[in-house]
């Protein structure tokens, strides 16, 4: 990428080292607060030396193999790069695949995606210091770097062109509270994107507040998570489930966001002597699998009787439990196939919403709430087609539900708008992959090397 002419390389040297230098200050707490992460999610107290640039040697068949490596921060990033990377597999037979996260759930969903390929690898991205980054690269020695997303570190970018490591941002979005924040780090976000070969958006305004943040060669490919499908696996998970529902109606609130879930249950604890509301039962799954328990506990301090789906083993939901904890990782499209109505997470109250995709895949009305900054394009375009539905507040979430349960046309009309809409926005693998291919072919690269 080109720099802007105005662009101070050394002032943006200083302005990293001393991010740096905050970095290493900051790595006691750091340390400390993932181990008492992992008193929760034993994941984080694992693998803890990746983190901090230290790595077991490579066995083969991956060591005997030029890595492309691939970093999805968390779950949802992860799942996204599950076509990405299929077609890499395929197009690519010579190289192996370098799949990094920072999330212990991100890593455990790609275990689930890509645990049985020898041709993965998994590891944990080290945190961004410019000594553990070179590490990292020493080790691994990438041919490219693809991050996803939103995954743009200073110290990575610099190291990568240190090392003569191409760059590609891809299934890249930016709403306009990060363009915000990000322009207040300019000359970082500046040196940042002078350091990256190439710019994979998912919409146009996605691409133009990119571009506003020093990135060029930017092309619009669309979002990857358009092209993740069910696999049968899952469809016969939630058909088991279904049938363990029997023919009671079910809301899914998917994703759901700490405070969410209290607001959802008092609600239905209001309604639950209410005869329309008798039969119902509302699935809840939480974003975030350390707080299956503190939801089940809250149900039972509300008066609701709730269940854990993995306490089912082969046994029907009984008639008295209004609320099923989906408890399970890596079965949300399950989820989305028991289901008549979803209600999508993250949206009731300022987190920017989840990803709604999953659930036009597999045909189903979809409920949004007020909060939607970081799926902005795709909740406005489902909505004037139809395929969604904002509501205001967690009152009126449940009264839109309660209609479209009791309203079969309305709720099958939402559902094809849905399945239509995710198939016309299906193909960025595919243009994704365009992009990549001359860097891997050729080695191009852009490199931002610090004086």
């Amino acid at each position: 990428m080109k720099v802007d002419a105005g662009f101070d390389a050394g002032r943006a040297w200083r302005i990293r080292l001393l991010y740096s230098a905050v970095w290493w200050l900051a790595m006691p707490m750091v340390l400390l607060r993932l181990w008492r992460r992992g008193g929760k999610e034993p994941g984080y107290r694992q693998h803890v030396a990746e983190r901090i640039g230290f790595y077991q040697p490579l066995a083969s068949p991956p060591a005997s193999r030029k890595f492309l490596w691939v970093h999805a921060v968390s779950v949802g990033e992860t799942r996204a790069a599950e076509p990405l990377i299929n077609a890499l597999l395929e197009v690519y037979p010579e190289h192996a695949i370098l799949l990094t996260h920072m999330t212990a759930t991100g890593r455990e969903t790609g275990k689930q995606l890509f645990g049985k390929s020898p041709r993965v690898l998994q590891s944990f991205l080290p945190y961004d210091t410019g000594w553990m980054m070179s590490r990292f690269l020493q080790h691994f020695r990438p041919s490219l770097c693809v991050l996803m997303e939103t995954e743009v570190w200073p110290n990575l970018i610099a190291q990568c062109g240190r090392y003569k490591v191409p760059v590609a941002l891809v299934n890249a979005r930016l709403s306009e509270r990060s363009l915000r924040r990000g322009k207040r780090f300019a000359t970082l976000m500046t040196e940042a994107a002078s350091g990256m070969s190439c710019v994979g958006a998912q919409t146009d305004a996605d691409a133009g507040r990119l571009q506003q943040l020093g990135g060029s060669n930017v092309q619009i490919t669309g979002n990857l998570k358009f092209d993740v499908t069910p696999t049968p696996g899952l469809l016969e998970v939630g058909a088991a489930l279904r049938e363990q529902i029997g023919s009671r109606p079910v809301l899914l609130c998917a994703s759901t966001r700490e405070g969410e879930e209290e607001l959802i249950l008092d609600a239905l604890s209001r309604r639950s002597q209410d005869k329309a509301w008798s039969d119902l039962l509302t699935v809840i799954v939480p974003r975030h699998p350390q707080r299956f328990d503190e939801v089940v506990d809250m149900a039972a301090a509300k008066g609701l009787s709730s269940l854990r789906r993995t306490r089912l083993a082969s046994a029907a939901v009984p008639s008295q439990t209004s609320i099923l904890v989906g408890d399970s990782m890596g079965e949300m499209f399950a989820y989305y196939s028991v289901c008549d109505v979803a209600f999508i997470g993250g949206s009731l109250l300022p987190m920017g919403g989840q990803n709604l995709i999953e659930a036009f895949a597999v045909g189903k009305p979809v409920l949004i709430g007020p909060h939607t900054f970081n799926f902005s394009a795709i909740t406005e375009q489902a909505i004037a087609v139809g395929a969604a539905h904002r509501v205001t507040d967690v009152e009126n979430m449940l009264d839109v539900a309660l209609h479209l349960l009791q309203s079969e046309e309305q709720r099958q009309a939402m559902g094809q708008q849905a399945s239509s809409f995710a198939r016309q926005h299906r193909g960025a693998t595919t243009r994704t992959m365009a992009l990549l291919q001359p860097l891997i072919s050729s080695g191009i690269s852009a490199p931002c090397t610090p004086p």
